[in-house]
């Protein structure tokens, strides 16, 4: 990932560790992906306990999100980026934002 912003200059890593969240929508959004699947599935092929639909569910669920893995981090990487750094329709005349941040390197001997 790009440490600014190719376009406007804006730093994506705001402080280290920033992108440690992204893990908790990642999982909301596969959850999510999970929950539409199963009654996508259940409406449309329909689940019984007394046949294998159950388990092709499972099977074919699980190797869709590992497949979409690298969108859904990617998204939940892009949204919560979304809620700490505000759009600005003036991006274009303004600089962007630099927040302060503190780095290893930057601390000395604590």
């Amino acid at each position: 990932m790009h440490t600014n912003c190719p376009t406007c200059g804006q730093q994506t890593e705001i402080e280290v560790g920033f992108y440690y969240g992204t893990s908790y929508v990642s999982y909301a959004l596969g959850v999510a992906f999970s929950v539409a699947m199963f009654v996508a599935w259940w409406v449309l092929l329909g689940i019984s306990i007394y046949d294998n639909s159950l388990f092709w569910y499972l099977g074919v669920n699980s190797v869709l999100l590992l497949l979409l893995q690298p969108v859904l981090m990617r998204l939940s990487r892009t949204l919560w980026l979304s809620w700490f750094v505000k759009y600005d329709p003036n991006w274009e005349t303004k600089e962007a934002a630099k927040p302060e941040r503190i780095v290893p390197e930057q601390m000395g001997n604590w």
